[in-house]
């Protein structure tokens, strides 16, 4: 499998330049093909001097054979004629077949790039920006690049040089018609440059908000089981409609703008050709010019209908594929805060220390800390357990492991190195995680299961089943081959829990985070998984964010998070009998938080006892039990 490598910068990060700049900083994706594109120029070329040297041979057939009845010349250049009219279709198809590749290798090459920009980018990126905004980029306008660079860049060069060329030939063979031509030009270069401005702003608008209707149909699908469950489909429908008519509107607008520049554009070579037509009648009557050169002139006027008037459609392309490479180049320019380091660890033992971590998000106040002054350290094989209430840091500091997020200030060591130093592939196969949250995709079970370790084997596959307690998957009508809806809407939130936990068991990593991975599963089903995770945690370091005493008891250690630092640290029995907070977080169970100094000391000589009777019964040999004895004693706190 190729390994992620971060696409070459187009430029210094965060500097924004033009759109026009933007457009001209991609062409670097053009060197792989510059062969092709050569052959493609020099073919294009050939197309514009096959249909120039057309007329003129029509020239020497009228006033040549013709005029003076010369059969056998007539015979040879109508031959030259004909053999010039299929040498240039052959161009034409030469032509076509060689861009096609180029044009589709730049496409995909910019798609990998961008691909893997996205993937590289830290996660306070993706929460800034909607994935639909992501998807429009990756696929529309990365589409209308291409067709600019297989079209609309080839006749731009094309249809100047032909228009320079044609109206200079046009000169020489009758200077006042070939007049009439290039002034006729004037009117519609003063209508291009007075609509740029215009259509510029309508094509990018166009773009932003095709990119809010793809994230709300996006939202819509993902979110369809609350939507119905709240009967708030019209709701839904409604919020879809306002956003589809605003770009319906946008696009009428940019329909509107486009029409009356086609119109004139249609308008002035026909005008100008009934001018072409009387001024040369006039002039072949009275002998200035012979009848093929008017013949000739004609026929390369109109040869510069279709440049002309696709000069308008043209500029209009190129100001979309600008306002494109603006939207794409924006991606490729965000700083990517997380880079690679350069180290490995061969065999991570899992020696797991955070020093004075501190955390901040980039947009917060300078004194506004989310994690601040956070120590921890965890021997190979130790699991912690990190309890807190809601919004205290816990899952942030869970993402600080594998490096989702960077620590703003300190730093967290695996086996003494400085994870930042590590490769990030060589981190988070040392680091897996399962989130409260968990994320499958469309794919089979067995796919899902061994996205961390593509290399398992059918029984490590089964024994991570075994841990966590998901051998529903041998019910599904293919049992491991069964593949499952979009973020596993197929399943339960604690199926997708218990595959999410047997995915990050799969990948035998050297640190195990779970991020309340357990918090959907009922107490049965939880009281077999802890058992069976038990096994697991006693050979690998284990980070377990808990809110019930059964998952607390897990783990050998106990980190109590407060306000986004961790204020204790010691075993669950000790904190249980010195630490009031500890005890308000497991037994409150939404109960108000009894005052300081008040509550729990009212009935001191009970909280002690039954403390004692929990610690003793968590050190028997049936641990099962010994939970569920611990959640009655706090219910006999809470009573």
């Amino acid at each position: 499998m190729p390994r992620l490598r971060p696409a070459p910068r187009l430029a210094p990060p965060g500097k924004r330049q033009n759109r026009a700049t933007a457009l001209l900083r991609l062409p670097r994706y053009l060197g792989p093909y510059k062969a092709r594109w050569f052959t493609m120029l020099v073919f294009s070329v050939l197309v514009v001097a096959t249909s120039i040297v057309i007329p003129l041979v029509t020239r020497a057939v009228i006033d040549g054979p013709i005029a003076e009845r010369d059969q056998r010349g007539l015979l040879i250049l109508g031959t030259v004629a004909l053999a010039l009219g299929v040498l240039e279709a052959v161009f034409w198809f030469i032509r076509r077949w060689v861009v096609a590749r180029a044009t589709l290798g730049v496409e995909a090459d910019l798609r990998k790039d961008l691909y893997a920009q996205m993937q590289l980018l830290p996660m306070g990126f993706h929460s800034n920006w909607q994935s639909g905004q992501l998807l429009s980029r990756i696929m529309t306008d990365l589409s209308m690049i291409r067709r600019f660079l297989g079209f609309g860049l080839v006749f731009l060069i094309l249809n100047f040089l032909q228009i320079v060329v044609v109206t200079g030939l046009l000169l020489a063979m009758y200077w006042p018609l070939g007049l009439v031509v290039l002034v006729s030009t004037v009117p519609i270069v003063v209508t291009v440059l007075r609509n740029q401005t215009e259509y510029t702003r309508l094509s990018r608008l166009s773009q932003d908000q095709t990119g809010d209707v793809a994230s709300t149909v996006e939202e819509s699908a993902l979110g369809l089981r609350v939507i119905k469950a709240f009967g708030r489909d019209e709701h839904a429908y409604g919020t879809f409609d306002r956003r589809a008519r605003t770009l319906f509107d946008t696009q009428i607008d940019k329909v509107n703008l486009k029409a009356r520049f086609w119109t004139l554009l249609e308008i002035i070579p026909n005008a100008t050709l009934i001018i072409v037509l009387g001024l040369g009648a006039v002039a072949v009557g009275q002998g200035r010019v012979t009848l093929g050169t008017l013949v000739a002139f004609i026929t390369m006027m109109l040869s510069l209908v279709w440049p002309i008037s696709s000069l308008g459609f043209l500029l209009s392309m190129t100001q979309e594929s600008m306002t494109a490479a603006d939207r794409i180049v924006q991606v490729f320019d965000e700083e990517r805060t997380i880079d690679d380091g350069d180290r490995e660890l061969a065999a991570p033992q899992g020696h797991l220390r955070l020093e004075n971590v501190g955390f901040r998000f980039p947009d917060a106040r300078p004194d506004e800390w989310t994690l601040r002054g956070v120590d921890l350290d965890l021997q190979p094989g130790e699991t912690v357990a990190l309890v807190g209430a809601t919004g205290s840091g816990k899952s942030l500091l869970t993402a600080l492991v594998p490096r989702l997020y960077d620590v703003t200030e300190g730093r967290i060591l695996l086996d003494g190195v400085d994870i930042r130093d590590l490769t990030l592939p060589s981190l988070r196969s040392a680091v897996a995680t399962a989130f409260e949250d968990p994320t499958l995709f469309s794919m089979s079970v067995r796919e899902n299961l061994t996205l961390g370790r593509p290399d398992a084997t059918d029984a490590e596959v089964e024994q991570a089943i075994e841990v966590a307690q998901a051998h529903f998957v041998h019910e599904l009508p293919y049992g491991l081959d069964t593949r499952i809806g979009e973020q596993g809407m197929s399943l339960s939130g604690g199926q997708r829990q218990r595959l999410s936990l047997a995915r990050a068991v799969l990948a035998q990593p050297a640190v195990i985070v779970l991020d309340d991975t357990l918090s959907a599963l009922d107490v049965h089903t939880e009281a077999l998984v802890e058992a069976s995770l038990r096994s697991v945690l006693a050979h690998v370091t284990g980070i377990v964010v808990a809110h019930r005493a059964s998952t607390v008891l897990l783990a050998d250690k106990v980190a109590l998070l407060e306000r986004g630092t961790i204020t204790h640290v010691g075993t669950h029995a000790e904190l249980l009998a010195t630490v009031p907070a500890y005890r308000h977080l497991l037994a409150a169970d939404g109960d108000e938080r009894p005052a300081e100094g008040a509550g729990w000391h009212d009935h001191e000589g009970d909280t002690r006892a039954a403390v004692e009777r929990s610690v003793d019964r968590a050190v028997r040999d049936d641990e099962g039990d010994a939970a569920a004895d611990v959640d009655c004693d706090l219910e006999e706190l809470r009573r």
